[in-house]
């Protein structure tokens, strides 16, 4: 139950809406679907066609019980090696059948699971049920002190891609170069390294992408390149201040920081001064791990980063907890801090479920959410109704005897199994984490050893070379690895950008084969994309199998090594990427 006495409305935002979400009216057709609901009608008014001619009797799966892998601790653990282990249950082969049915005869929309709703045409909110549960479960176990009065709302989506792309239709007007004027291009706020699909989704539509500079913890508040210096010194020249702000907050992609509580207040006042509007994509919220606190504290060089709100300092669901210890746990969204609704989250199945669900959600106040209904009525309508219903089916489970739900005696997982599952998963990637960092750690240094002689003496002598640093992510799938490519021997005769991309062809070669992401993926703008995203890899520990991560660590600190006793780089060309890429296609992993 959300409280509001005592709370703020939200804010009007509609002085943002682009011209056509301005001019958007509710769908005259998904209006009418309310007769539909009238008792024993006979409808001939719809162009629904008639479910009984649908090829599909039930939809059905095997589904993992929820407690199928082992939790990590909600705090640090030291020492690290009594939560380094492997996922104990990852091949436990205990499962339930989930069945949705053909029809479920239960009168209640908000429990009515079955293929006869599911694959019809529905109302764009989403399918009902999973509307209702997810909405439930956002607003009293995600995010249960949204300080604005009567709390989000949410819409459902296909995967937090298309709830961006509606949420920039819905913010922005499209500027075209040489047509329109300089005055009217609106911007978008990015990390100075960000998920790239974001700006590609926003280029094309004219908007000033504006970097913001990072640090451990992921996008700064203050000093220089900081939010408050983009925003104080903005450049009316370039167009209108940025009024969006796009920002992956837990496990950063491709950074891995993760901002504190303090850090949100700081960045969220700085939003309300200049009036804009954070978006928040977090498909890693539940992957935070307690256990990199510490480490990543000493392990730190050039980007500081904060143990004072991190995963597992406390609980951080106050006055109202989330009723789940493993949620209370985990830093907690923009929208905990959000006392004028100016935050839209994007959350998404991608990560807990799998990719290819295309399912999620946007939360939001419930003013800009009605917008971007209105958005969804002409375009998606709504997800698959297919992945709906039988995620509907595994979590919620079955309402008559004709469903079958996940979890023991066919019941559903229910809440405490959906909490239980992610917990589970934020297990077996903090696990994965832990030994892919440790390998790191005590490979990222090349140790030299020699003699070294006076007049009267000889003595042994070791000397190490850093070859790369790195910080223990917070949270996320991924190690950003910063390269000291300063310390190779080559450093003065040979470009920086011809060492980076010899390194990465170098990995590749069939003694090592490890594919690594460069930098240069993740640039916000061509600037950085030149000046430093050399210096960066992001190393993604999530993807490969268990059994393979430890080599896989090990072939990159060796391949790391091997490259810096290279004395040329003869034997590494342009030509080679080529061959990489015919190498890939052979291997399947293109």
């Amino acid at each position: 139950m959300v409280l509001t006495k005592g709370k703020p409305e939200p804010l009007d935002l509609s002085h943002h809406y682009s011209h056509v979400t301005k001019n958007r009216g509710s769908s005259a057709v998904k209006d009418f679907y309310k007769y539909f609901r009238i008792p024993n009608i006979g409808n001939l008014a719809g162009g629904l066609p008639n479910n009984n001619y649908f090829p599909f009797d039930t939809l059905e799966g095997a589904a993992a019980l929820p407690n199928r892998f082992t939790p990590t601790p909600n705090q640090p653990i030291d020492p690290l090696s009594e939560t380094c282990l492997p996922s104990l249950t990852s091949n436990d082969p205990a499962a339930s059948q989930v069945v949705v049915p053909k029809t479920s005869g239960n009168t209640d929309l908000l429990r009515k699971i079955d293929l006869k709703s599911a694959l019809q045409y529905g109302t764009a909110q989403g399918y009902p049920p999973l509307y209702s549960y997810l909405r439930q479960f956002a607003r009293e176990n995600m995010h249960p002190n949204v300080p604005y009065a009567g709390g989000p709302e949410i819409i459902l989506t296909c995967g937090s891609t298309d709830g961006f792309s509606k949420s920039i239709e819905a913010l922005s007007d499209v500027w075209i170069a040489g047509k329109d004027p300089i005055a009217d291009r609106q911007g978008m706020l990015v990390e100075e390294f960000c998920y790239m699909n974001a700006i590609q989704t926003a280029e094309p539509r004219g908007l000033n992408i504006v970097p913001v500079k990072l640090d451990g913890q992921g996008m700064s508040a203050s000093g220089e390149g900081g939010l408050a210096d983009v925003l104080e010194s903005w450049d009316e020249s370039k167009g209108k201040r940025p009024h969006l702000m796009y920002t992956v907050t837990v496990g950063q992609n491709p950074t891995s920081g993760t901002l504190s509580v303090e850090r949100r207040k700081e960045i969220y006042a700085l939003c309300s001064k200049y009036d804009i509007i954070i978006i928040e994509d977090d498909p890693y919220w539940y992957l935070q791990y307690p256990s990199a606190s510490e480490v990543a504290t000493k392990t730190a060089q050039d980007q500081p980063s904060s143990t004072a709100t991190a995963p597992g300092s406390g609980n951080f669901n106050v006055p109202n907890s989330s009723g789940y210890a493993f949620l209370d746990s985990l830093v907690p969204s923009y929208l905990s801090v959000d006392s004028e609704g100016r935050v839209v989250r994007l959350d998404t199945f991608s990560k807990t479920v799998a990719p290819g669900c295309r399912l999620g959600w946007i939360t939001t106040q419930p003013a800009l959410c009605e917008r971007l209904l209105r958005i969804t009525e002409c375009a998606t309508q709504q997800p698959s109704g297919f992945v709906q219903s039988i995620i509907a089916e595994m979590v919620m489970g079955p309402h008559n005897r004709n469903g079958r739900g996940g979890g023991k005696a066919d019941l559903g997982w229910k809440t405490d199994g959906w909490v239980r599952w992610l917990e589970g998963l934020r297990g077996n990637y903090e696990r994965r984490m832990q030994t892919m960092c440790k390998i790191f750690d005590e490979g990222k240094q090349l140790v030299k050893t020699g003699r070294r002689q006076s007049i009267s003496q000889e003595w042994s002598v070791v000397d190490t070379v850093p070859m790369f640093d790195f910080v223990w992510p917070l949270g996320g799938m991924f190690i950003w690895v910063k390269l000291n490519f300063e310390t190779h021997p080559l450093w003065k005769k040979t470009g920086h950008d011809k060492l980076s991309r010899g390194l990465w062809i170098h990995l590749t070669t069939p003694k090592y084969l490890v594919l690594v992401a460069p930098g240069s993926l993740f640039a916000a703008t061509e600037e950085i994309r030149q000046e430093r995203s050399f210096t960066y890899f992001r190393i993604c520990f999530a993807a490969v199998d268990e059994a393979d991560v430890s080599g896989m660590g090990h072939r990159f600190v060796e391949g790391c090594k091997s490259f810096w006793a290279k004395k040329k780089l003869d034997d590494i060309d342009e030509d080679m990427a080529e061959d990489i890429e015919q190498r890939l296609l052979a291997l399947h992993m293109c």
